[in-house]
């Protein structure tokens, strides 16, 4: 939108569609041509955009089992969902898996489950259509409901003629006519991201777990304290949601084949998690109110930490960085930050045509055994690949961004070339390997700060 900042390795390999950034870039746009587009409010309103969607997504779930059971069920799964701690933490992230799982939630309330009227064939379609143009690992949970549902659909020729190939042309041809116009080629992204993340598994490049991580891990931390909940609920839940759970196990199934695993890639089965806490908080009769009690306090706690304290240094070093913008000095301003690729934002929290730079981190594609990447490499030897990289005072960055845990390792270099400490900011009460506690903004000394 304002010509300048720098695509990453995703996009030039065609592994990222357009149609999703073209909320945010279309919400930017607005904001420009209002002339309204302060730093703050490009931060804020993608944020706010998603977290009315996700408030509209919780109010669909209390919908859809109010609609299937009555009230007071509805009632209890409401509640779960609005207490989980990792609904809380990602809800409001413009992640592409908080915006699966907002798709999810809706198409699930059009899902011809047994007894429910609200069913439409089309519009439950649809939407995991969208969800898979924006991430095609949306069709995972889904494999299991749309199989179901074709058993036991009467008219299956129908369904397939009148809903599954207008649904998928008119959402994959959005979608390619989008990319085209943004790539300037035809892309077909799906098949791409399919290709590198199961066919080449080059996802392994940003690191593997053994194959029950989802189970021993991933999954008891995303539910927490809803975990007893959610077992007891699926000894309680009758027959008919069956087909919900096998989603879950299947999606955890699926997911841990891959090697390179995430929380958040198993964020979309948390909903369906939820109609059996729900359904198990319900059946407490004697314990509910305590039981309540006990999620709500026992949630609010890691969703207020990991919200608003953990790992937040990310994001308030940024505000040191805007400072740069409206001086005189920005045009000779050059931040280079020093950190695991992509650990802060980038130009959306700058907001001018700063000259900034990270280390790089793209996978080898080329199929090279000895491929190292850039990020790598300086950590491998930061001070010899500072000197190297800056053989000169003129190449020399203006700013240095780190974590504490670098700064002893290239001190000389910094009193050398004459840096001097301007900022501390807090990151994190738990540094792990190259994330440190703190991070440090280092400014280099110039005629103009004496």
């Amino acid at each position: 939108i304002n010509n300048y900042g720098p695509l990453t390795w995703e996009w030039a390999n065609g592994l990222r569609g357009y149609s999703y950034p073209l909320i945010f870039a279309s919400i930017y746009k607005a904001l420009q041509l209002l002339a309204k587009d302060d730093v703050q409010l490009l931060i804020w309103v993608p944020r706010l955009a998603q977290a009315v969607l996700a408030a509209f997504a919780d109010v669909k779930l209390y919908s859809l089992v109010r609609h299937l059971e009555n009230a007071e069920t509805a009632k209890c799964v409401y509640f779960c969902q609005l207490c989980s701690w990792f609904t809380w933490y990602s809800c409001t992230r413009t992640l592409t898996n908080t915006m699966e799982t907002l798709l999810t939630i809706f198409a699930l309330s059009y899902y011809p489950i047994k007894g429910s009227k609200m069913g439409s064939s089309c519009k439950y379609l649809a939407l995991i259509a969208l969800a898979i143009v924006i991430r095609p690992t949306a069709v995972i949970p889904w494999i299991p409901l749309v199989f179901s549902h074709f058993l036991q659909e009467q008219r299956k020729a129908d369904l397939i003629l009148y809903n599954c190939i207008p649904v998928g042309l008119v959402t994959v041809g959005t979608s390619l006519i989008i990319d085209r116009v943004f790539f300037g080629e035809w892309v077909l992204v799906q098949l791409n991201f399919l290709k590198f993340n199961v066919l080449q598994n080059l996802g392994t490049f940003y690191g593997s777990h053994p194959w029950h991580w989802y189970f021993t891990q991933g999954l008891p931390v995303i539910l927490g304290t809803h975990l007893p909940f959610f077992i007891h609920g699926c000894v309680l839940a009758p027959k008919r949601y069956r087909i919900f759970l096998m989603a879950v196990i299947w999606t955890v199934l699926v997911y841990s084949m891959l090697s390179h695993k995430e929380f958040r890639f198993i964020y979309p089965v948390l909903p369906f998690c939820m109609v059996f806490c729900g359904y198990s908080l319900k059946h407490l009769k004697a314990w509910k109110k305590s039981a309540a009690s006990f999620l709500l306090l026992s949630n609010l706690l890691p969703a207020l930490y990991t919200g608003l304290i953990h790992q937040r240094g990310s994001l308030d070093v940024m505000s040191h960085i805007q400072q740069l913008c409206n001086t005189p000095y920005q045009s000779q301003a050059f931040v280079f930050i020093m950190m695991p690729c992509h650990s802060t934002p980038f130009y959306s929290h700058v907001h001018c045509p700063l000259k900034m730079r990270f280390l790089q981190c793209p996978p080898d594609l080329t199929g090279n055994e000895s491929y190292i990447d850039e990020a790598d490499v300086f950590y491998s030897n930061p001070l010899g690949w500072l000197n190297k990289e800056f053989y000169s005072d003129t190449l020399l960055p203006s700013h240095l961004i780190f974590f504490s845990v670098l700064e002893q390792e290239i001190s000389s270099f910094l009193a050398l070339r004459g840096y001097e400490k301007m900022a501390t900011v807090f990151h994190t009460h738990v540094p792990q390997g190259r994330v440190g506690s703190h991070i440090y903004v280092y400014r280099k000394k110039t005629e103009m700060n004496h």
